[in-house]
Parts: C-alpha cells; structure tokens; sequence
C-alpha cells in the first residue's frame, strides 16, 4: 500500500512509463496519419488549405508530421525534435480547424498535445534509439547502464 502512494521517482519506471507513452502516442497518431497519406492518391486533393500553401503541400505537411514524425517517436529517435511538427499540427487541428467547434471536438487534439509536450519535456528515455546512438557515442553516458 505504502508503494502505491509514493512519490520516489524511480528510474527505471520513468523509462518503462516513456517507453509506453511514446509507442501509445505514435501508435494512436498513426491511425490518423496513415489514412491521410492515402488520401495523396485523390485527385484533386480535398484538404485543409493552411496558410495559403496550397491543399497539397497542407496535406504533405501533416503527413511528414503524423506519420514519418510518429515512426520516429516510436522508435526513439529524435524523439524531442520529432513532437515539434506534430505539435504545430494538433495546434493548428485545435484551434484553427476546430477553433469554432465545441470542446469535445478538440478534445482529442488537446489530449495528443499534452502527451507530446510531456515526451518534449521528458525525451525518449533508456529504451530508445536514442539512447543506443548517445551511449554509443559518449562511452560514461549514464542511461547506457542497465539495472
């Protein structure tokens, strides 16, 4: 009982704990992206037109960021700079796109928003590319050493 009220902090939870958001999150993401990277094949293009660039290049922008962006987040590589795009994109999802609909359709955007700010903040953690690629550059590299 005492464990489950605990605020210790420990390592190796953090990194489980992140290892499951940033599979959970690129997953979830995925399930969006893929479909939209299928939609390339329509012609002529049906979407979003931001900023004036064009249905198309709108489009590819979202793409980059919620499929390519996502396969890096799975596999923890570059994980920090890959939730950049995807968060302009749940940003523009929410209140651009959504900006005039009720809460509960930006709901979900606002959700995937605040699980990237949390992986923005946190990084990747021990089970990622990563951090093979940093152990293996920087040989005192503390998250290379397993428990």
């Amino acid at each position: 009982m005492k464990r489950l009220f605990s605020v210790d902090h420990v390592s190796k939870n953090i990194d489980v704990a992140l290892l499951i958001s940033r599979l959970g999150i690129a997953g979830l993401m995925l399930t969006h992206g893929i479909p939209k990277l299928q939609r390339l094949n329509e012609s002529p293009v049906k979407f979003m037109d931001f900023l004036g660039m064009g249905e198309t290049v709108s489009l590819g922008l979202v793409i980059v960021a919620e499929v390519v962006c996502s396969i890096f987040i799975l596999l923890g590589l570059g994980t920090r700079l890959a939730v950049i795009p995807i968060m302009i994109t749940m940003l523009v999802a929410v209140f651009h796109v959504h900006g005039a609909d009720p809460f509960a359709k930006q709901e979900m955007g606002l959700h995937f928003l605040l699980v990237y700010v949390f992986l923005l903040i946190m990084g990747s953690g021990k089970y990622s590319m990563d951090n093979l690629l940093l152990a293996k550059a920087t040989p005192d590299y503390p998250l290379q050493k397993q428990v």
